[in-house]
């Protein structure tokens, strides 16, 4: 198969509209079942199954059987990473709507995505915590000491194998967000110090109360909401 014939294999693969919702809904970073792709795409159990077959064939999800259920999950980061570029490419409201729960703060992936995720980003790399290098940050040794101080695993984030601090664009804000394995450490900060919370089931996060003073004091966000 030649480039351009599995580019079209593979447009078409994501593009029908049914699974194109099933993988939106695992860039959550979470396995579901077929029972509840079903659910959010709005098609039946049996269509699912279907769909769900077509994009394991595909090498977009992996599944993994435990007792009675099968749970689903996008194979690996790279897919999230160019599903989430695919969605940049849908051209913008011409009216610019209200930030909804999804486009202020998400998760994609593993990293912090939406409003808030992108006015991270910006304010560590304003301070100087975090140098933009293409496509990539380099860390400062004065950033180092902060994100330590706000509890990030700098140590295991700099000891991975995938890329550190990769710049990710974000769908909605069509402007960088912070993603890599410093991305996931500060998102694994942000949920155990309980600054976000996840939605059962979604992407969306919320900030909570002492996340809104978190942010505001050690990053300096105000946040519109």
């Amino acid at each position: 198969m030649d480039d351009a014939s599995g580019l079209a294999s593979m447009a078409a693969l994501i593009g029908e509209p049914a699974r194109a919702a099933m993988l939106t809904e695992l860039l959550s970073g979470r396995a579901l079942t077929a029972t509840e792709l079903a659910t959010r795409a709005g098609v039946s159990a049996a269509t699912a199954s279907v769909h769900l077959a077509r994009l394991v064939s595909g090498r977009l999800l992996s599944v993994e059987a435990q007792g009675r259920h099968r749970y689903f999950r996008l194979r690996d980061r790279s897919v999230a990473r160019s599903l989430e570029t695919l969605a940049s490419l849908v051209p913008p409201p011409l009216v610019k709507e209200p930030l909804d729960d999804l486009r202020y703060a998400r998760t994609c992936y593993d990293h912090l995505a939406g409003w808030l995720g992108v006015a991270v980003r910006d304010s560590l790399v304003k301070t100087r915590v975090l140098l933009p290098e293409g496509a990539e940050h380099r860390l400062t040794a004065k950033g180092e000491d902060r994100l330590r101080t706000l509890g990030v695993d700098v140590d295991r984030a700099a000891g991975s194998r995938r890329s550190f601090a990769r710049a990710c664009l974000d769908w909605s804000e069509r402007r960088p967000h912070l993603a890599g394995a410093l991305g996931e450490a500060l998102l694994a900060t942000c949920l155990g110090k309980r600054w976000l919370v996840r939605r059962d089931g979604e992407r969306a996060v919320d900030v909570t109360t002492a996340g809104r003073r978190a942010l505001a004091g050690q990053l300096g966000l105000e946040l519109p909401r």
